[in-house]
């Protein structure tokens, strides 16, 4: 069954190509309409589909890990970007690793086998008008695009230079080495905060000698280089953490670190200095460390904030990172399907969303194409429940109760807790059962 008119796919990068397959396979007609090659990014080097950029790792596929868990359900849901990995992945360990350019051909092969797809090389300067549209065009969106989305969502521009610090797990944190509070006894909304574990943040407290070995891991720790083309256009108001330590022994003590009106109420003093974790999201699983942007590696990341003693066991939902990114403040302006709140059939995917990750990218790619599929048919689309790892990060970009809304990546933290207590080890097995079967639950009820 084909309708008419075609939705228009705006990027043919994982989550266009993604949103695109989904359309197509349910007899949906698609334009799917990329730039490359007729116009190039800095960061892209062809005009294939699915052009991978900064890696060749999908991430994980173990079982207990949450981007684990969003390949099965990519998979569960027929997904052209799981299938193209398959077929063109390396040896990588327990990594999706590919061959770069035989994954990009396998996309743009299966993509063009379908009689539903029509390809158009050009770029896109405007949004589609008088149809059912994903707008997928990445981080590196054209200017002329840009313009037009800003305009649209109301924003001066959508250019940024991401900067992402580090977010932990609530369950990991020490509540013996840590303590709730807020700078003067004063909440965010200007209210004076009750005691006993009230506060809009959590306090990581250290001591002089804590605090200078911090400070020197930091300074010392290995760092990601940035591409050429996001050099030197870094913002203070938002400086790397390891950046604020070189810049003297005090710096950061009298910025993010500042321990002015954060006194421990167990001891009724003043700390050397304070690492405050503020929620994330709104049932309060995870934590973010407040003005720790950073573009220390991964590993690097996890050795050095874990000197903070409160932290020594953290369990690291996302990495910060610096990095140029356009994304959409999603909680202003998206629905959980993806679909834009003030344009009925106007759906976003991919990092413009405000997920992190190439996998993330392609799973709202495919969340975006199933719910734009039903739009196009007439029908209301419904999210994926809130207890896959899909539906998780679609509610996430949509709704998370925070005005300094920061991509995210897949973790367990933002899944709904289990309706049982477990040990933890336990918690990824029973987080899988459970998401896979809402997924088929979800697919037999028609997606």
């Amino acid at each position: 069954m084909t309708h008419s008119p075609a939705v228009a796919v705006i990027g043919a990068g994982l989550a266009g190509s993604e949103a695109a397959w989904q359309l197509a396979r349910l007899g949906i007609r698609v334009e799917l309409c990329e730039m490359r090659p007729c116009v190039m990014t800095p960061a892209h080097t062809t005009g294939g589909f699915a052009e991978l950029v900064c890696s060749n790792s999908l991430g994980t596929e173990s079982p207990s890990a949450a981007p684990g868990l969003l390949k099965d359900e990519m998979r569960q849901c027929g997904s052209l970007i799981m299938a193209a990995a398959e077929a063109s992945r390396v040896p990588a360990g327990r990594a999706l690793a590919v061959d770069r350019h035989a994954f990009s051909a396998a996309v743009e092969a299966r993509l063009a086998a379908l009689p539903e797809v029509t390809v158009i090389r050009q770029e896109s300067a405007t949004l589609p008008e008088g149809r059912t549209a994903v707008i997928a065009t990445g981080p590196l969106t054209s200017p002329q695009l840009s313009a037009a989305i800003a305009q649209f969502v109301g924003c001066d521009n959508l250019y940024f230079y991401d900067a992402l610090a580090p977010i932990v797990t609530a369950e990991s944190v020490d509540p013996e080495l840590s303590y709730w509070g807020s700078r003067y006894g004063v909440d965010q909304k200007g209210v004076a905060a009750a005691g006993g574990g009230s506060g809009d943040y959590l306090n990581c407290p250290l001591d002089r000698l804590q605090y200078l070995a911090l400070r020197s891991a930091l300074v010392a720790a290995p760092r990601h280089l940035p591409h050429p083309f996001e050099r030197g256009r870094l913002f203070e108001g938002c400086l790397p953490v390891e950046v604020l330590a070189e810049r003297g022994e005090d710096t950061m003590r009298f910025g993010p670190l500042k321990p002015v009106g954060l006194d421990d109420p167990r001891s009724g003093l003043r700390p050397y200095a304070v690492l405050q974790l503020r929620r994330e999201d709104s049932s309060g699983h995870l934590l973010n460390l407040v003005g720790c942007q950073t573009n220390l590696t991964q590993a690097a990341q996890r050795e050095v904030f874990r000197l903070v003693p409160a932290l020594r066991a953290a369990e690291f939902a996302r990495y910060g990172a610096m990095h140029r990114n356009t994304y959409l403040h999603g909680p202003r302006l998206l629905r959980p399907t993806l679909e834009t709140r003030s344009r009925q059939g106007l759906f976003f995917a991919g990092q413009l969303t405000g997920v992190e990750g190439y996998t993330e990218s392609a799973a709202s790619g495919l969340a975006a194409g199933l719910a734009a599929a039903a739009r196009a048919m007439g029908r209301e689309p419904r999210p994926f429940p809130d207890v896959t790892m899909i539906g998780a990060l679609c509610r996430f970009v949509s709704s998370a109760a925070t005005e300094d809304f920061q991509p995210m990546n897949a973790n367990f933290g933002l899944l709904p807790p289990l309706e049982r207590r477990c040990p933890r080890r336990e918690r990824p097995l029973l987080y899988r059962r459970r998401s896979l079967d809402a997924v088929a639950d979800f697919l037999a009820a028609g997606a």
